[in-house]
C-alpha cells in the first residue's frame, strides 16, 4: 500500500449527474481521509475549480463535515509536466497546493468521458482510473457498442441516432420491435433514459434524450436480470463476484438508484449457478480490457430470462461511489473494506503514471 499522499478529489462537474458526484464524493473524501490528506476541488456547474479545506482540519473542528456543492478558493492547474501538478491560486497564480494524486470523481461529460483525464495527461500527473481514450470510449454508447462488436462481445441489437436523423427513430423501432430503451450516448446515472412501449410514447423519449446529448442510442428492450461486476486493476484486471440489482420499478433508473425511497433490491452476491458466475466474470475482464480499462470500473449485464445467455451492456469508467453503490459493495463483500479500497485505486493510479512516465516522447 502507498505511504501517505495528498489526494486532490474533484468532484461536481458539468453534468446531469452534478449531484451523484457530490454523493459519492463525500463518501470517498472520507474514505481516503484516514490514511491521506484529502483536498476536496469542487468543479461548479460553470466549469470553476474550487479549492475546499483539507478535510482532516476541517473534520477537528467539525466532526462529519465533508464535501460541500458551493464555496472554496478558484483555482487552477497547469497543463504542462514543468509545472509538476500543482494546483495555483486563480486570483494571483500563487501556488496553493501540491497533490500527489488527482482522484476524479466526477460522473458524466467534462469528467468521466476522457476531458479531465486529458488535461491529467497534459499536465504529467498521477490520477485515479481509465485515461483518456478509454474514458472517452466508456462514456460514448456509440463508440462502447462499436469497440464491444468489434471484440465479439453479444450485445442487445441497437441503432445510434443523431439530432438530424431524428425521424427515422420511428423506422427504427420497426426494425427493433417494442419495448426499446432511448438513451443519450453520453451520459449515466439513467439521466434521460426512457423505456418505452408505445409508439405514441417515443417521441417523447427522443426528444428528452436528445436535451442531454446530439447523439442517442434506441436499443432493443430485452426481457433481462441486471447483473454487474466490479473491475479492479490495471495489466491483470480482477472481477469481482457478480452482484444482481433488482429494480422496484419498470427499470433501474434515476429515482430507483438514488431516491430514499427506492425499494431497489441489491443481491450480492447474485444468486447466480457456478457456471453463470465464471462466465459473468470472464465477460467483465473482457469488456475492461476490450476499451483499455484501467483501475477501476463497472460493467453492466443483462442475463436473458429464459436462454440465460449473458449480454454487455455498458462499463462504467468512474462507477458510483456512495454508500449504497454496488461498485464498493461487490468488493466489500470480497473482504475488500471501502478504506483499503480507495488506497487500492490510488496505488493502481501511481502505478500506472510511472508506466507512461518511462515511455519515449521523442524520435532519434
Amino acid at each position: 500500500m502507498t505511504s501517505r499522499k495528498t489526494i486532490a478529489v474533484l468532484f461536481g462537474g458539468r453534468s446531469g449527474e452534478h449531484e451523484i458526484s457530490v454523493r459519492s464524493a463525500a463518501s470517498v473524501v472520507q474514505g481516503l481521509s484516514v490514511v491521506h490528506d484529502v483536498l476536496p476541488v469542487l468543479v461548479d456547474r460553470r466549469g470553476g475549480w474550487k479549492l475546499q479545506p483539507d478535510i482532516a482540519s476541517v473534520a477537528a473542528e467539525q466532526p462529519g463535515a465533508g464535501v460541500s456543492e458551493e464555496g472554496g478558493t478558484p483555482v487552477f492547474l497547469v497543463p504542462s509536466p514543468s509545472d509538476r501538478g500543482v494546483l495555483r491560486r486563480l486570483e494571483d497564480g500563487t501556488v496553493i497546493a501540491r497533490p500527489d494524486v488527482y482522484f476524479p470523481v466526477l460522473h458524466g461529460t467534462f469528467g468521466e468521458d476522457g476531458t479531465i483525464q486529458g488535461l491529467f495527461e497534459l499536465a504529467g500527473v498521477p490520477f485515479v482510473g481509465s485515461g483518456c481514450a478509454a474514458s472517452a470510449v466508456g462514456m460514448d454508447k456509440a463508440f462502447m457498442k462499436g469497440i464491444f462488436a468489434s471484440v465479439g462481445l453479444a450485445q442487445a441489437p441497437y441503432r445510434v441516432l443523431l439530432h438530424y436523423q431524428r425521424e427515422q427513430a420511428r423506422q427504427i423501432v420497426e426494425a427493433l420491435g417494442w419495448p426499446v430503451f432511448v438513451k443519450p450516448a453520453n451520459l449515466g446515472s439513467s439521466v434521460g433514459i426512457s423505456k418505452v412501449k408505445r409508439a405514441e410514447d417515443l417521441d417523447e423519449a427522443v426528444d428528452l434524450a436528445f436535451e442531454y446529448d446530439r447523439k442517442i442510442v434506441i436499443e432493443e428492450g430485452l426481457d433481462a436480470r441486471e447483473i454487474e461486476i466490479a473491475i479492479l486493476g490495471n495489466e491483470e484486471p480482477e472481477a469481482s463476484l457478480p452482484g444482481e440489482i433488482v429494480p422496484d420499478r419498470e427499470f433501474y433508473d434515476y429515482d430507483s438508484k438514488y431516491s430514499a425511497e427506492s425499494r431497489t433490491e441489491l443481491r450480492i452476491p447474485a444468486p447466480l449457478k457456478e457456471l453463470e458466475v465464471r462466465a459473468a466474470q470472464e465477460i467483465g475482464v473482457r469488456v475492461f480490457q476490450a476499451v483499455d480499462a484501467s483501475g477501476y470500473a463497472r460493467v453492466d449485464l443483462l442475463m436473458d430470462r429464459q436462454t440465460g445467455k449473458m449480454y454487455v451492456n455498458e462499463i462504467n469508467t468512474i462507477p458510483g461511489f456512495t454508500s449504497i453503490s454496488m461498485f464498493p459493495k461487490l468488493w466489500g463483500a470480497a473482504g475488500l473494506d471501502y478504506d483499503e479500497l480507495l488506497s487500492r485505486l490510488v496505488d493502481l493510479g501511481l502505478e500506472r503514471h510511472h508506466q507512461r512516465r518511462g515511455l519515449r516522447t521523442d524520435y532519434r
